[in-house]
């Protein structure tokens, strides 16, 4: 198997049929149609079952498709990261981040990447922790910020800082004091959490507690807009970062309160995958990302600890 039948046979997939892939690929259809037949004879499955209407990947032509696009995409971006060696920093760089990271330094990366990289062309994703990690391991973005992510010999991660938990309500719901609440009395609360999944590790890596909450939560949402929305309403409380609510917990419209007995934190990891070649882009970028999330934290601006190497502390652990 060689780079060219992979990319012809990701030309078919895509394009649906042969006529439509081998002009894409500029190549006679009959060529294209040799290759196939060798790299199917050389794997030993049927790729396609051809169709009225086109080619039809069978399920091992779709776990080849899976396999083809990343190595098609790291192959593409070894060429233009050595053509680059020697030039100023460019290329494509797609980058994911949970809501809390975008809401923290989104914006500040995008303003950093366009003054000061200019030649990289930056694809921003927002999404739920959770969906970001899965957007990383399918190849959709490089380089993704995620909280508590599984163990996983795939991944290269880096843990970047560290956020206490609170619990964030109306002072009507959860009373309007700073006194701590104990994590067994907010089992007896209307609970609004994360759905379960991926994207509830977001909340806190210890399963066992995360198992309590699940099981007593009144509302489970796959949105922070809806959760925020339901928050401000009164219909329950949530577990939660001072960054999460930081606007309404500033307006007075939503209070926190410290958890004790025991405390909750997450840990947010920058997170590549380990098998994929690394380009001058990426590292920029990268380097970047660290950069902000040290200074937000150093600021103030993001409530948490630092935990990079030789990183500064934030202004409350200071204090």
């Amino acid at each position: 198997m060689d780079t060219r039948q992979l990319r012809y046979f990701a030309a078919i997939y895509e394009q649906g049929t042969l006529s439509n892939a081998a002009e894409h690929c500029r190549v006679a259809v009959s060529a294209l149609s040799h290759h196939l037949a060798n790299l199917e004879q050389e794997l030993s499955a049927k790729l396609f079952v051809r169709k009225p209407r086109g080619m039809q990947p069978t399920a091992a032509g779709e776990r080849l498709y899976t396999h083809a696009k990343s190595i098609l995409k790291a192959m593409s971006a070894a060429e233009k990261d050595i053509r680059a060696a020697d030039e100023e920093i460019a290329g494509d760089v797609s980058v994911g981040m949970a809501y809390s990271a975008v809401k923290a330094i989104g914006v500040d990366l995008v303003r950093r990447i366009m003054s000061d990289l200019p030649k990289v062309r930056l694809s921003l994703s927002e999404s739920l922790s959770g969906s970001t990690l899965m957007h990383l391991m399918s190849s959709e973005v490089d380089i993704a910020l995620v909280y508590n992510p599984p163990a996983d010999p795939r991944l290269r991660v880096q843990a970047v800082l560290e956020e206490e938990m609170l619990l964030v309500g109306t002072p009507a719901m959860i009373g309007d004091t700073q006194e701590p609440v104990r994590f067994s009395e907010i089992l007896d609360m209307p609970l609004i959490l994360l759905r379960q999944g991926v994207s509830a590790r977001a909340l806190l890596d210890d399963i066992s507690l995360l198992r309590k909450l699940e099981s007593r939560a009144k509302l489970q949402m796959n949105s922070v807009q809806a959760i925020g929305a339901s928050l401000a309403a009164g219909l329950g409380c949530a577990i939660g970062t001072k960054l999460f609510m930081y606007e309404q917990l500033e307006s007075g419209l939503l209070h926190s309160r410290p958890i004790i007995e025991p405390t909750l934190s997450r840990t947010l990891y920058l997170c590549e995958m380990a098998d994929q070649p690394t380009t001058f882009a990426q590292e920029a970028v990268r380097a970047l990302m660290l950069e902000l999330a040290a200074a937000t934290v150093t600021s103030g601006i993001w409530d948490a600890t630092l935990l990079l190497p030789d990183a500064p502390q934030s202004r409350q652990a200071m204090a």
